[in-house]
Formats: structure tokens, C-alpha cells, sequence
């Protein structure tokens, strides 16, 4: 156990799922997952494991932002063995032609968080995603003729951003949407030898008033879960 997730060894599956809702991941579990068990209360992120189609996987909230899942994922990483994980979460559309639930499939994620550069100094890290889960993933949205986009992304400290230049200037450089999360979850799958994919459902075109509702964003994201399932149970 650690200080944040009470689950023993053994309990997590080494394939997981990561909502940043703690509530869309009981939703995820006890939608697709047999038999799903809670193995985490503590702070109130949701975690359950489970079986689909046969397949041991699990489901854990993250919370909101990159410091929030870095310290989940750090102790999924280092003290439950998890080898293959997936970011199932929400983002806003700045690319052109991206439509709400739409889903993006995340190669890279750039940040404005210092993070990164707390950890290597000088040099400007580039995060990108398990290149496996990637091909994966997009076979699966193109077999199930989901409408998605595979390119980068943006992992931003904040939520609210006033400055109209910041995100024309990362669209202008090929970006299509900006989260939360996945920067981090990217860079330590790579310190830890792991494969991390990031799929996000575009809930808000930034910009516009076109948003999904809150019950929207935590229980009407099946697509980008059963990407996320066919992906994981590829390997």
C-alpha cells in the first residue's frame, strides 16, 4: 500500500485504464469490466480490476492536471509492476475539422508545465506515446469507423487561459487539442520502461460555445473505452 492507493500486490492488473474522473472510472468498470473489484477508496479516486473477454485490466482515476497523476502513476509504475497504460479522458479541440466526441489519439503532448524541466535542466524533453499502442489504437477506431485524429497534443498547467496568442500559437504548429495530463504519463512510462497512449474525447471546440454536459463528459465516452479495450487486449 502506499500513501495514496490502498491496494496490495497483486490486485492491479498490469494493463490499466486512466480516467481523470474517479466517477467515470466506476462507470468504465462496472460497464465493460467482469466481476469488477474496488481495490482503491483512499482520497476518493475510484480504482477497480476486473476481467473483459478474459483479459485482467483495471480501472483508476488520475485527478486533474500533471502533478495529480504523476503521483499515480509514479506508485503504479514503480510499486504494482502496471506495464500498459491508458489515458481514457477529455479534451478541448483547437485543430481544424475536430468535432465534439470526436477522438484524438495522442502521439506526443507537449507542456507549459516546468515539470519536465525541474527533471532534465537544459534540455527540452519530447514526450510521445508507446509507438505499439499507437498502431493499435488507430486500427481499432478505423475497424470500428470512429471518427478520429492522430497528432499532437498539449498538456497545460491550466484550465482557464486568457491569452487568445497562446493557443494559435501551438495550433499554428500542428497542435490539436489541449488536456491536462498526458506530458507526465508519457514521461514516465519512459523512465519506468512502460507503454503509455493517451486517447481523449474531444468534449469543448475552444472558442465556441459547443460543450458535452457533465454527464456527458463521465458516461457517454464509450468510443474512446473500447479503443482502449481492443488496444489493450492486442498485446
Amino acid at each position: 500500500m502506499t500513501p495514496h492507493i490502498s491496494a496490495k500486490k497483486g490486485e492491479i492488473a498490469e494493463r490499466i485504464m486512466l480516467p481523470g474522473d474517479p466517477m467515470r472510472a466506476r462507470w468504465i468498470a462496472e460497464t465493460y469490466f467482469d466481476d469488477p473489484v474496488c481495490f482503491n477508496e483512499t482520497r476518493g479516486m475510484l480504482g477497480y480490476t476486473g476481467t473483459y473477454n478474459g483479459m485482467p485490466v483495471s480501472v483508476m482515476g488520475t485527478g486533474m492536471g500533471l502533478p495529480s497523476l504523476s503521483i499515480y502513476v509514479n506508485e503504479l509504475l514503480d510499486l504494482y509492476g502496471v506495464k500498459s497504460l491508458i489515458r481514457v479522458g477529455s479534451c478541448g479541440a483547437i485543430g481544424d475539422g475536430l468535432e465534439l466526441m470526436d477522438v484524438v489519439i495522442a502521439n506526443g503532448a507537449s507542456t507549459d508545465s516546468a515539470i519536465n524541466r525541474q527533471i532534465f535542466g537544459g534540455i527540452t524533453y519530447a514526450p510521445v506515446a508507446d509507438f505499439n499502442l499507437l498502431r493499435r489504437a488507430v486500427a481499432s477506431a478505423e475497424n470500428r469507423k470512429i471518427s478520429h485524429r492522430v497528432g499532437p497534443i498539449m498538456s497545460g498547467d491550466r484550465f482557464y487561459v486568457d491569452e487568445a496568442d497562446y493557443l494559435a500559437t501551438v495550433k499554428a504548429y500542428g497542435v490539436l487539442a489541449v488536456e491536462m495530463e498526458s506530458s507526465a504519463l508519457y514521461t514516465l512510462a519512459a523512465k519506468f520502461g512502460a507503454a503509455a497512449l493517451t486517447l481523449a474525447t474531444v468534449s469543448d471546440i475552444i472558442g465556441s460555445d459547443h460543450e458535452l454536459t457533465a454527464q456527458q463528459r463521465q458516461q457517454t465516452m464509450s468510443d474512446m473505452c473500447e479503443i482502449a479495450l481492443d488496444t489493450l487486449a492486442a498485446q
